[in-house]
């Protein structure tokens, strides 16, 4: 799937975002009480033989300095495996080995939304992934059928995925509202091409953290590929990426000063155990890393939550 490293070329994809926003971006407030600078609609093609998309103006492969969790890299694969799995509390995302969601569902935050401590929500990325709520009663698995359906009928134009539970989320008559964020991404369109056997995916994301979510979202989705060619027998050709609604809090923009001081680098290999042949089986032990070369240390760019 890779082109050797040597002949792969550095990828400054990223790092125009950034630019973009910054030069065009437009001043606006947002909920959190820190302005932004937003543009609106930005696409990035990612073909997988020139490396999986993992930014190298910072490093997220070094782990924590206690060495008690997983790296930044290991803990976005924990995360969407989790999801992939149904993973709903913050109990079930730290068995993956995803530790980052604690600011999120405090006691006093999920009380908001009538949820216990520790609780996204029914209208969480998991909860939708695998039990959609449907008319019938019955929840309704999205990730079993689209393995199922890819690899039966593989030439058909709706594999799809998607995280937005409506009723959940927009909390329609005066309901109250059943996720404790809102999904920003997960919009996903899996393409087959029988006649070469690769697969494309192609993911639509809400809204973007560009200097801190972005950088693990991209990591989610290029797994997602890896492991849905390889359950599937499609090798991976392409991460298409699109955002929505792209942004840099104004309290970022020194750390993205310094991210755009780096020089663009290749990017990386990742490989998956060989021997999963279940999308339900992968866990961030699964994915090894090398040829990773990143030019800033690990650092904490600040957010507004």
């Amino acid at each position: 799937m890779y082109r050797p490293f040597e002949q792969r070329i550095p990828d400054s994809q990223y790092r125009d975002l950034l630019l973009r926003i910054l030069s065009a971006g437009e001043e606006v407030p947002t909920e959190h009480g820190v302005p932004a600078l937003k543009i609106i609609g930005h696409a990035m093609r990612f073909p997988f033989a020139n490396g999986f998309p993992v930014i190298t103006e910072r490093d997220v492969l070094s782990g924590p300095q206690n060495g008690r969790r997983p790296s930044p890299f290991h803990q976005a694969i924990g995360e969407i495996c989790a999801f992939l799995n149904g993973a709903q509390t913050q109990r079930e995302l730290e068995e993956f080995g995803c530790f980052w969601w604690d600011r999120w569902v405090t006691a006093e935050h999920c009380e908001k939304f009538g949820l216990a401590a520790g609780d996204l929500g029914p209208g969480s990325y998991g909860a939708a992934f695998r039990r959609y709520p449907t008319a019938g009663g019955v929840p309704f698995d999205q990730v079993r059928q689209l393995i199922d359906q890819i690899r039966t009928r593989p030439s058909a134009r709706h594999h799809e995925l998607s995280p937005w539970i409506p009723n959940f989320v927009l909390a329609p008559n005066g309901a109250r509202r059943r996720v404790v964020v809102p999904p920003c991404h997960g919009w996903v369109h899996v393409h087959v091409n029988t006649a070469t056997g690769e697969l494309t995916l192609t993911h639509r994301q809400r809204s973007a953290d560009v200097p801190v979510g972005l950088a693990f979202n991209f990591i989610h989705y290029a797994a997602l590929a890896l492991m849905i060619g390889q359950v599937t027998g499609y090798r991976p050709k392409e991460l298409v990426y699109w955002i929505d609604d792209a942004h840099i809090y104004l309290n970022q923009i020194e750390d993205v000063q310094a991210i755009l001081a780096t020089e663009p680098q290749r990017f990386p290999t990742v490989t998956l155990d060989p021997d999963i042949t279940d999308i339900f089986a992968f866990r961030y032990q699964h994915f090894a890393v090398t040829e990773y070369y990143p030019r800033l240390p690990r650092r904490r760019i600040p957010t507004p939550v």
